[in-house]
């Protein structure tokens, strides 16, 4: 894998290493990305977590970052140099130069760079991505096999492209903050869905432009929006309106296309259900003992069911309240109706049935209090696999490696460090 070609003193890739692994059949179907060289300029979630994906599966990514330190590193601190908890998770296995990309060296270093990489990602406004000679046009003319993925808040047309924005954004304008919570208080979600989508879109996408690139030998830029996410995640709601011509309220946690999927107190915390399809509906109301409601016309078909949801609801949670957490899911897991604990953060990865998964990959990072549990992409290829866990990057630690590797001696380092280049 390509560990083997990977001087852990160093951090560096050694191409002598890796060109004898190739030749003795090391990647192909094992590592899939192994040889695709990415450079990351991203921030935050949109850009950074697209570029951990293609890391997890052996790109060699190198994350660009201000001598001091994106604000990214910092958001919710874990470690003793003040790097967070998302930093952790979105720059995994990444290496870390440090960078002033727009000054006259460092667009030199980008050059470089660039005329070695197979991908640059950076979710950065359009002007920027022009300003530092990132944006597509100036970037093929370094590399016509170059491919570009950028993330904006709106895309690059219409009355809002110049906007900056973040994940809420793109959940307040899709309708779903709107539908969430109750009449008089709508809420956001905590997750940053609409970020993690674009950033799943964004690496769907370069996965295509690498594909056209085999039979085309020419990059071409990916552009992804988290309000085009935004509304594709809740692009269902927009149809509804559309043809129904029905104005859905917020219901709670209710749904209103099937009941009854809501949240219930029981005797020692909550639970929710989901309760979709006749045959599950069917299931639940023997087991809460009301088999009449499958004959009866209010609760005839999913959108029925959710349009009655408020009593159907109100039956589950007098059974819930008689119950444990523990032994209500039980009933109904053996009822085949399905239903789970609403859980605390700190009791998700104590979860048996995550440790069977083996989807936490814990990493050692210098100054963290401890095993570092990294959830990277969770999905399974039966021929190819990951390449090994490893560790979010310090700041800078792999500058001296990665500048050596396009051509830069000690001295020249040296002198790029005391003007504050890298």
């Amino acid at each position: 894998m390509q560990a083997d070609a990977f001087d852990e003193a160093t951090g560096r890739l050694d191409g002598r290493l890796l060109a004898r692994w190739k030749d003795a059949g090391g990647g192909g179907d094992s590592v899939p990305l192994t040889g695709i060289r990415v450079l990351d300029f991203g921030r935050y979630i949109a850009g950074p977590y697209c570029a951990a994906l293609l890391a997890d599966y052996g790109a060699d990514v190198i994350r660009i970052e201000a001598p001091g330190g994106n604000d990214d590193r910092y958001t919710v601190p874990v470690a003793e140099d003040g790097s967070g908890a998302m930093f952790m998770q979105m720059n995994r296995a990444k290496r870390c130069l440090t960078l002033k990309p727009g000054s006259p060296d460092g667009r030199e270093i980008v050059r470089r760079l660039v005329e070695t990489a197979d991908v640059v990602i950076a979710n950065l406004p359009h002007e920027t991505l022009v300003k530092l000679g990132l944006d597509y046009d100036s970037l093929s003319a370094i590399n016509p096999r170059i491919i570009l993925a950028t993330a904006s808040a709106f895309g690059s047309e219409g009355p809002l492209a110049s906007r900056v924005g973040f994940d809420a954004v793109g959940q307040a304008m899709s309708g779903t903050v709107h539908l969430t919570g109750t009449p008089d208080q709508p809420y956001r979600a905590q997750v940053n869905y609409v970020d993690f989508g674009t950033a799943l879109h964004c690496a769907f996408g370069v996965m295509l432009a690498l594909r056209e690139r085999e039979a085309t030998g020419k990059g071409q830029c990916v552009s992804g929006s988290l309000l085009g996410t935004a509304l594709a995640l809740s692009n269902a709601l927009t149809i509804d309106h559309a043809l129904n011509g029905i104005e859905r309220q917020p219901i709670g946690n209710r749904s209103f296309s099937s009941a009854p999927t809501d949240l219930f107190r029981t005797r020692d915390g909550w639970i929710v259900t989901q309760i979709v399809g006749n045959g599950i509906f069917a299931r639940w109301a023997g087991l809460v003992g009301r088999p009449a409601l499958v004959d009866d016309p209010l609760y005839a078909s999913d959108i029925l069911r959710g349009d009655n949801g408020a009593e159907l609801s109100a039956i589950m949670q007098r059974w819930c309240i008689e119950r444990t957490s523990a032994d209500a899911i039980a009933e109904l897991a053996a009822a085949r109706v399905p239903a789970a604990p609403v859980l605390r953060p700190g009791e998700v990865l104590a979860q048996p049935q995550v440790a069977a998964m083996r989807l936490v990959e814990p990493a050692d990072y210098p100054g963290a209090h401890g095993p570092v549990p990294v959830i990277r992409a969770p999905i399974r290829l039966s021929e190819s696999e990951k390449v090994a866990a490893k560790r979010a990057p310090r700041l800078g630690e792999h500058s001296d490696a990665i500048l050596t590797e396009i051509g830069y001696d000690a001295d020249a380092i040296a002198a790029l460090r005391a003007a504050n280049i890298i």
